[in-house]
């Protein structure tokens, strides 16, 4: 396939790239350390379930999906005629 300047398998390349991106990402915002019974941001009890299954939790399911929420992710690896204009 033709693909002008890009070496071949450059598509795929770009999707590991992607990929790799995404897990850094998500193992780096993963909790490490001593976990708490009281959450950080709100003060209500950390369930032991959570707890359990994230050992570094410090926020409550309602306050991390918050936190969640605002997250911005990724690089824009395809770049768009617009940013590619600016």
């Amino acid at each position: 396939m033709a693909t002008g300047w890009a070496h071949e398998g450059a598509v795929l390349d770009q999707i590991e790239d992607t990929i790799t991106d995404g897990v850094l990402t998500a193992r780096a915002r993963m909790p490490a350390g001593e976990g708490a019974s009281l959450c950080d941001e709100c003060g209500e009890p950390i369930p032991d379930a959570r707890r359990k299954a994230m050992p570094g939790a410090r926020t409550c399911v309602r306050c991390q999906s918050g936190r969640d929420s605002r997250i911005v992710l990724g690089i824009n690896r395809r770049g768009s005629k617009d940013s590619q204009l600016r």
